[in-house]
């Protein structure tokens, strides 16, 4: 099963909530809250992406972070591979070598290029607003308690 790493996942949603005020500087403690996240956990991925270049950190006293561009100019790939690595089913693609002690005797070596190339594709297609779209505002999620 190919399955995304849960700091993959929870950045995602902290890449929603910064695009719900994409110019603010926010800081960590602020979108933990707005989240749900430990801010522990919010600042390491936040870390993470601005390592990626997916948000810019300013430092000092009116310091935080904001996006280093719209939302859905974003795509899904850049924060899989910020987080996860290169996108790959199996350890032997693009150039791999040495990391399968049955490499030589392989009959697949190389033939998963392809695969991996169409999946890199289709997430590529795929921005980070585009997730962020179901995603409710906090102001949206208690007027929809509310309404219960």
């Amino acid at each position: 099963m190919l399955r995304l790493s849960r700091l993959t996942d929870y950045a995602v949603v902290v890449l929603a909530r910064m695009g719900e005020e994409a110019t603010a500087l926010q800081s960590a403690p602020g979108l933990a809250h707005r989240t749900g996240l430990p801010e522990p956990t919010v600042a390491k991925v936040l870390k993470t992406l601005a390592q990626a270049g997916v948000v810019e950190g300013l430092r000092g006293a009116r310091g935080g972070y904001r996006l280093s561009k719209p939302l859905p100019e974003i795509k899904l790939t850049e924060v899989i591979v910020a987080f996860d690595g290169p996108i790959a089913l199996t350890a032997c693609v693009d150039g791999g070598s040495g990391l399968c002690e049955s490499e030589h005797l392989c009959p697949v070596r190389g033939r998963w290029d392809p695969v991996n190339t169409a999946i890199r594709d289709a997430l590529e297609k795929i921005s980070v607003a585009e997730l962020a779209g179901h995603a409710l505002s906090p102001a949206e999620a208690d007027f929809r308690l509310a309404a219960e």
